[in-house]
């Protein structure tokens, strides 16, 4: 049996090395420093490699991602309303009936939302009222029988049918409908409302931008009650006058108005805020563009489906205890107002960002220049044991249990330092 006399010194003596190991081990960590060995070759096809991809990156980084793109930059969407406002008067006259179209008149809906309809054609049925009558000769169904009339109603028809057929008068089915039944067999030619080319639409735009607390109004400085009064836009003179002729926004869209009026269509209206908030805000201003979006009837193709833009709207009366309505088949030209909005701004956080990447970009040279030195170069034996310093086993010492590798792989330096060291001071 071992004494605890025995054991005491052996225990004193493994908490003092342990002691001395957790010592070494940390100031090692806080007080030394490693570094990787550079390599310097002088080889020009290699050092011309090298800085024309350092080059072609450094290029990258100023060109594309900091003038560019921005990349100094943080960026903000903004919020913001469309307000507008027609004008103008309308006159026709059909079949020497004369009629004046206001606003109120032309215009759906009425609010002055930022997606609207300018009627420029129509198609009216006046006093129908419901009771039975025949489907109108452009229909398809015609019939020889009763038997030809039976079912409901059609998807493309204009009423239920009564499962009667009209032999003797139109040749075809009877239905309950909205009596007289529309007739839009032969759409007006020129469109009636072609005075609609000089209606003028007021376009209020405001937005803001959260992030930076910037708020703009296309009435930038320089607009005011006087200009407005007298400003219509142009993309030379007058870029900045927010109100518009019909006629020149059809036409800066690639539509002809003639025939966009007769049988309608689509324009879209992009207002473009990209502002650089590093200026003054007054530099913040608005560009417009203009797009026909479809149904263009210029195209010389006349068997394409569905061309233009319409819609039937009612106006509904009394008269006599009788419910009666006037039916309008409206086609006109569909504006869709478009906020397309970035507001940027010199942040620190993107600019460290992309220095730190561009930074990292640069390892590329390095990857291919070792690529080429290593199994390309007739020399590369040479080079890959100037690169990588093989070292022979050592002898390996008996380790002490905490007596780290490190410490021994120093003594051994020192050791070999010294067996070189000792010829030179010999001699």
């Amino acid at each position: 049996m071992y004494t605890s006399g025995v054991e005491r010194p052996s225990s004193l003596q493994r908490s003092s090395k342990m002691k001395s190991f957790i010592t070494n081990t940390l100031s090692d960590f806080f007080f030394e420093y490693e570094t990787p060995r550079q390599v310097l070759v002088r080889n020009r096809r290699v050092g011309v490699v090298c800085r024309l991809i350092q080059l072609g990156v450094l290029a990258y980084i100023i060109g594309w991602v900091f003038i560019y793109e921005k990349g100094y930059q943080s960026s903000d969407t903004a919020v913001g309303s469309v307000l507008t406002k027609m004008k103008g008067v309308g006159y026709t006259n059909v079949t020497g009936e004369e009629r004046i179209w206001d606003v109120a008149d032309y215009v759906f809906p009425v609010q002055g939302d930022s997606s609207f309809v300018v009627m420029t054609n129509y198609i009216m049925t006046k006093g129908q009222k419901i009771e039975k009558c025949s489907e109108p000769p452009n229909s398809k169904n015609r019939c020889s029988s009763d038997a030809d009339c039976e079912g409901s109603s059609e998807r493309t028809g204009d009423g239920h049918m009564t499962g009667k057929c009209l032999v003797n008068t139109t040749k075809m089915c009877e239905v309950l409908a909205w009596c007289p039944v529309e007739d839009d067999g032969s759409i007006p030619d020129p469109a009636l409302l072609m005075s609609a080319e000089n209606f003028t639409l007021f376009i209020k735009n405001t937005i803001n931008f959260p992030a930076y607390d910037v708020t703009r109004c296309n009435l930038v400085e320089g607009i005011d009650n006087q200009y407005i009064k007298s400003c219509l836009y142009d993309p030379k003179t007058s870029p900045l006058c927010p109100i518009f002729r019909l006629g020149d926004l059809v036409q800066m869209s690639g539509f002809n108005f003639a025939a966009i009026a007769k049988v309608g269509g689509a324009i879209g209206i992009i207002i473009d805020w990209t502002c650089n908030l590093d200026h003054d805000q007054s530099d913040c201003k608005p560009i417009y563009s203009f797009h026909g979006l479809y149904g263009n009837p210029d195209e010389a193709d006349t068997a394409r489906a569905s061309v233009g833009y319409n819609f039937r709207y009612a106006k509904h009366y009394m008269e006599d205890t009788q419910e009666k309505r006037t039916l309008l088949k409206v086609f006109g030209i569909r504006f869709d107002i478009i906020v397309r909005s970035v507001a940027r701004k010199f942040d620190i956080i993107p600019t460290l960002t992309a220095i730190g990447s561009g930074v990292g970009i640069f390892g590329v040279a390095t990857v291919v220049c070792d690529l080429i030195l290593l199994y390309l170069l007739p020399k590369r034996e040479f080079y890959n044991n100037m690169k990588f310093k093989v070292t022979e086993t050592m002898e390996k010492e008996p380790l002490d249990e905490f007596k780290s590798e490190k410490e021994v792989s120093k003594k051994h330096s020192e050791e070999v330092l010294v067996h070189h060291e000792a010829p030179l001071s010999e001699s």
